[in-house]
């Protein structure tokens, strides 16, 4: 029960901090989605500051893990997470599965999001 607490508190933290962004640049994000952009990249600067500066700490305590990583970041962004993916791909040398998690990821969610925009 604690280890679903600690998703949900990271996870509700995350997504509010991602709506205060869009809320925050709602009247200049008119053409470009800028406030998804900053929320991706911050996203991506906080899990990689979490699991490259705190690494012990946090991949060895499941609360923490499972508070800051995969509810906040969660929450906030899920594309930090398929960056550090991509990036434990590229740095295993898994250059096939990096490129087929890059195609299947942006084409193919792209694709799903067309086919569903023409039967809506």
């Amino acid at each position: 029960m604690v280890k679903i607490l600690a998703v949900f508190v990271g996870g509700g933290i995350g997504s509010l901090l991602r709506y205060g962004i869009a809320v925050l640049f709602q009247d200049i994000a008119s053409k470009f989605p800028i406030a998804t952009v900053l929320t991706n990249l911050i996203s991506c600067a906080v899990l990689g500051f979490l699991v490259f500066t705190f690494s012990d700490r946090i991949m060895h305590s499941s609360i923490l893990r499972l508070l800051l990583v995969v509810g906040f970041c969660g929450g906030f962004s899920t594309f930090s997470t398929f960056s550090l993916e991509s990036f434990e791909l590229l740095r295993s040398q898994e250059y096939f599965y990096f490129i087929i998690n890059l195609l299947i990821s942006l084409f193919l969610g792209i694709g799903v999001i067309v086919i569903l925009s023409k039967h809506g």
